[in-house]
Parts: C-alpha cells; sequence; structure tokens
C-alpha cells in the first residue's frame, strides 16, 4: 500500500512539550522518519505545546492531577488536527488514550536504569545518615526510604537543567535522573552513576519513546510503522498491562520491566506503600504473546498481597 509522504509544503506535524529532552525526541523522531522515506528536515515541523506538568513547576504532581498533565494538551491538538503525531516519554503516559486516539509506535528503548546524580558521592550508600535528597518521583522516594528511611526527600520537580541547577546550588545532596534522558541530551558531563534494576526497579516504561496517532489517519500509520521497534512493543505491553491493573497513576509507587531472554518474557513487577515502609515484588516468565496477560496476573497478586489501604497517604 502505497504512503502519501509530507514536502516542505505540506510537513507532517510533529506536536512535543518544549523541555530540552522532549525536543531531543521530536528531532530522533524526525531523523528516523527522514531516514526511513529519504525526506528532507523541511518536510516536517516540530509544535511545541505547553502543557500544564510544566507550567506548574511549584506544587507535587498528586496535587494537580496526576499522569494526564504531560499530555492532555498535546492530545487535544491532535484530535482537533493541529498536529499529525504527538511524541511521548511513554513513563508519562496514561494507560488509556482518549477516544480517537491511538499508541502502538514505539522506538528502540534506551538505557532502562535511574542514574545516582551528585557533584560528589557516587553510590546512595556513600550518603550521611539524614542526608537530603532531591526528587519529584513517589516511586524513587518510597524506594529510597524502603532502603533508606534515614534520609530527608525534598521535592525536586523540574526538567534535567533544572534539577541540575538546584543540585548545584546546594538544595540536595544528590538526585536521580533517568539515564536514557542524560543519554539523548548528551549529557556524559554529568556525575551520574547508572542504578543497576535488581537495585532500583525503574519506572514503568522507563526509556522508551512513544508516538501517538489518530486512529483513522491511515497513512500516517504505513509511515509510522517504518519506524516501529517490535522488541520495545513487546515488552511494553506487558509493563503497562501492569500498570493498568494497579490503576497506577502518579500517586502510586509503582516499578515495572519487561526483558526478552532466550525467546520468552521475563515480567517484574513492584509496589511500594508511599513512605517506603513496606515493598511488595514479584515476577513472571512465559511467551511473549503472553505479555499482557502476565502483567495483569502479576498486577493482581500485588493487589491482593497488598490489601485495601496499602497506597494510602497517612
Amino acid at each position: 500500500m502505497t504512503v502519501t509522504l509530507p514536502t516542505p509544503d505540506s510537513p507532517l506535524k510533529i506536536g512535543t512539550r518544549g523541555s530540552p529532552l522532549a525536543m531531543a525526541q521530536a528531532y530522533e523522531t524526525r531523523g528516523r522518519l527522514m531516514q526511513a522515506f529519504d525526506l528532507p528536515e523541511e518536510a516536517f515541523s516540530i509544535v511545541v505545546i505547553k502543557v500544564t506538568g510544566d507550567a506548574i513547576q511549584d506544587r507535587p504532581l498528586k496535587d494537580i492531577g496526576g499522569k494526564g498533565l504531560f499530555t492532555r494538551e498535546i492530545e487535544e491538538d491532535l484530535l482537533s488536527e493541529k498536529i499529525d503525531i504527538a511524541v511521548h516519554s511513554m513513563k508519562d503516559m496514561p494507560t488509556i488514550q482518549p477516544d480517537g486516539l491511538i499508541l502502538d509506535t514505539y522506538l528502540p528503548r534506551e538505557d532502562v536504569r535511574d542514574a545516582f546524580v551528585s557533584p560528589t558521592l557516587t553510590d546512595l550508600a556513600d550518603l550521611a545518615k539524614g542526608a537530603v535528597v532531591g526528587t519529584s518521583s513517589l516511586r524513587r522516594r518510597a524506594q529510597l526510604l524502603n532502603r533508606r528511611p534515614d534520609l530527608h526527600v525534598v521535592e525536586f520537580r523540574g526538567n534535567v537543567q533544572t534539577r541540575l541547577k538546584k543540585l548545584s546550588e546546594g538544595v540536595a545532596e544528590c538526585t536521580f535522573l533517568a539515564a536514557a534522558g542524560l543519554n539523548r541530551l548528551k549529557m556524559s558531563d554529568v556525575p551520574a552513576t547508572p542504578i543497576d534494576a535488581d537495585d532500583m526497579l525503574p519506572a514503568i516504561a522507563q526509556g522508551a519513546i512513544g508516538i501517538e496517532r489518530r486512529i483513522a489517519d491511515e497513512n500516517t500509520a504505513r509511515m509510522l510503522a517504518a519506524i516501529h521497534d517490535t522488541e520495545t512493543g513487546q515488552r511494553l505491553a506487558a509493563e503497562r498491562s501492569l500498570l493498568l491493573t494497579l490503576d497506577g497513576s502518579c500517586e502510586t509507587p509503582i516499578a515495572g520491566l519487561a526483558e526478552l531472554k532466550g525467546g520468552q518474557l521475563h515480567l517484574r513487577g513492584e509496589v511500594l506503600r508511599p513512605d517506603g515502609s513496606e515493598a511488595l515484588a514479584g515476577e513472571r516468565t512465559g511467551a511473549i504473546r503472553d505479555g499482557v496477560t502476565m502483567g495483569r496476573d502479576l498486577a493482581e497478586e500485588l493487589l491482593q498481597r497488598a490489601g485495601p489501604d496499602f497506597f494510602d497517604w497517612h
């Protein structure tokens, strides 16, 4: 089936948040489409869209509405055809898309790990008792306090550059960033030490870029199929099934990672009390095609073990 390609006179409009990392992800998407179809840069237009999560920096995410904060305005512009595709960090994405939109294209996944970032230290174990740690992630906060209840965790909102600035100003002794973000921003000069996933299970879909489109836009679907990474899609299907069944939001500390090994899929999941006082973990291994079922099954086990009050804030 033929594809009608964009041109400089009728470019494909790529919607994105305006942070340096979001822009890097939009540029990567554009570059892959340029290569796949031998198109010039001018055949694409990158449209920056202001989202609520970026506009409000002085309050924790849980206080202003959860996961859709980084996607809602972009999806509205996609539905109203102001843009043709939307590029997202998959760990920001709700598990259910608005009517009329679909998320079925993923770029090859980057490093899934968290990175420990400190100008003076290289490991969490090096932190003195009562040290101040900055993070806006409830998952990282809960995982940290589960291992080191003596630490003092402070809110650390903002993009990568903002958080590094806060660190340099001494607001905290260390913070945590996704290794994938540092790699995509080519920030090898940042004093960061990746943390093995066995020690700190990452966020669901961390390191993955997803591309959203209108369901009815078949031409764009055919274009995007040329850059879709099947393995990333298989892994995220399992992880996002786990998240969906757990009803995960920015208010719920959840971690999960699916990996493909020897033709099988291995899925790990973790839920934590918000104060880090308890963590429950589980895993499943099975056929890749059963990833969605495995995610749902593991989530149901964790929910049963957790009980009804597990995620309550106290």
